[in-house]
């Protein structure tokens, strides 16, 4: 099993579609590395050698902000902006979409489930 950047990735699978497993990392820009480090996309993970692992290291490195460096850049963007208290900082504080969606109906995954409000007689 190659273990890229800290991560396994599944060796039954093509190595164009086992890099995505690394986060950051998506369908295009796998064979865009795959490309740059010349690499058949179609050979199975566990058929790598230790050079062409080696090589996808160097060019994801040199590169490319993926895993912990990519979560921690995101995390810190969202900081600034509930820090600076802008519209998308105060939406991210409150756990609402912050991208222009509508919320009286819908927004169920940001907002949770549903509370219900009871209404007391008099």
């Amino acid at each position: 099993m190659p273990r890229i950047v800290g991560v396994d990735l599944p060796k039954e699978k093509r190595i164009e579609v086992s890099l995505t497993y690394l986060y950051g990392i998506g369908i295009t820009l796998s064979n865009k590395i795959l490309k740059t480090a010349g690499i058949d996309p179609n050979v199975r993970a566990k058929d790598l050698t230790e050079d062409e692992i080696s090589r996808i290291t160097a060019v994801l490195q040199k590169d490319y902000q993926i895993e912990g460096d990519l979560r921690r850049e995101i995390s810190q963007n969202i900081k600034r902006l509930m820090d600076i208290g802008s519209y998308r900082g105060m939406r991210h504080k409150r756990g609402l979409p912050a991208r222009g969606q509508r919320t009286k109906t819908n927004s169920r995954t940001r907002k949770g489930p549903r509370r219900n409000v009871s209404s007391r007689k008099k």
